[in-house]
């Protein structure tokens, strides 16, 4: 029993380590994304690279990482709660309703995804609304104090859970098609070619694992597939979450609301995909990061 207590902690901790690589990488975009999405007003007449280059020259290189630390406090958590229940769900799944083959890490990777998200939302609010600040202009002093605003000023504890159902909604299609691409590239990987793509795992010989280019880019094809079906959800919850900071925010109540009226102001290219060229630069290296770190760390942590 001992052993398996520690493998609920190990898988945790396996996680939040391959979350927390995944997104040191691609901080610098996420940043930018948030001011495009947005239009924030410093920023909104340049493109992406442009973008890039001028907040450094605005906040300093620091800049570029500005909202980082509240990320990683939220994404050592989501990472650790997504991998650890997709894990657990996919044993239930297969268990209780006897599903196999490739769609139970549809279900599984969906289920994950909305339980990560569901967990660690508040977190994310707090991150959005201090990324979208720029220097000289500040309304939240940092982390705890964005904390008590938002309670304070917008209504308790449902002010941090706005914008959660289109979330939840993108985040389904989202984690579900990511764990479902790579799970499945794996798989059919391993069993058609083991000796060109795998090698026997450091914990386990028995178990094979993927090489690791080859797992990057299985990640990173997991990602851009995921990304795709699910992106307009993403620009629909950025402009909630943004809410009152936002000139329109009455326009954007609800999620069928949001995404019309973006649909209508800016069309499906510039505004339900606006900066989506963006999202494959983050999520591709993102996700590669992630599956390929978590496959790193289950094998440090004994775990195949």
């Amino acid at each position: 029993a001992a052993r398996r207590d520690f493998y609920w902690l190990r898988s945790f901790i396996a996680g939040g380590v391959a979350g927390c690589c995944a997104k040191t990488t691609t901080a610098p975009l996420d940043r930018v994304k948030i001011l495009l999405q947005a239009h924030n007003h410093h920023y909104k007449h340049l493109g992406v690279f442009s973008t890039l280059c001028a907040v450094p020259k605005k906040e300093g290189y620091l800049g570029l990482y500005k909202g980082n630390g509240a990320m990683m406090i939220r994404i050592f958590p989501y990472g650790a709660i997504q991998f650890m229940a997709f894990d657990q769900y996919k044993k239930v799944i297969k268990k209780q309703l006897g599903i196999s083959g490739h769609v139970h890490r549809l279900m599984a990777g969906s289920m994950a995804g909305i339980t990560a998200v569901i967990c660690t939302y508040p977190l994310d609010m707090v991150r959005v609304r201090l990324a979208f600040q720029v220097k000289g202009e500040h309304k939240y002093m940092g982390i705890i104090h964005a904390f008590k605003m938002i309670y304070t000023k917008e209504g308790g504890f449902s002010g941090f859970y706005r914008g959660l159902m289109p979330t939840v909604v993108g985040m389904a299609p989202y984690a579900g098609f990511s764990f479902f691409t790579f799970g499945t590239l794996k798989s059919i990987g391993l069993a058609q070619a083991p000796n060109l793509l795998g090698r026997p795992s450091l914990d386990n010989p028995d178990v094979l694992v993927l090489k690791t280019h080859v797992n990057l880019l299985c990640g990173g094809i997991a990602g851009a597939i995921a990304q795709t079906i699910s992106y307009p959800l993403d620009v629909t919850r950025r402009r909630m979450q943004l809410g009152a900071v936002l000139p329109d925010s009455e326009k954007c109540l609800t999620m069928v609301q949001t995404l019309k009226y973006v649909y209508q102001q800016h069309g499906i290219r510039r505004g339900l995909y606006r900066g989506l060229s963006l999202n494959y630069i983050r999520c591709i290296p993102s996700q590669a990061v992630a599956f390929t770190t978590y496959e790193l760390m289950k094998q440090f942590l004994h775990l195949n």
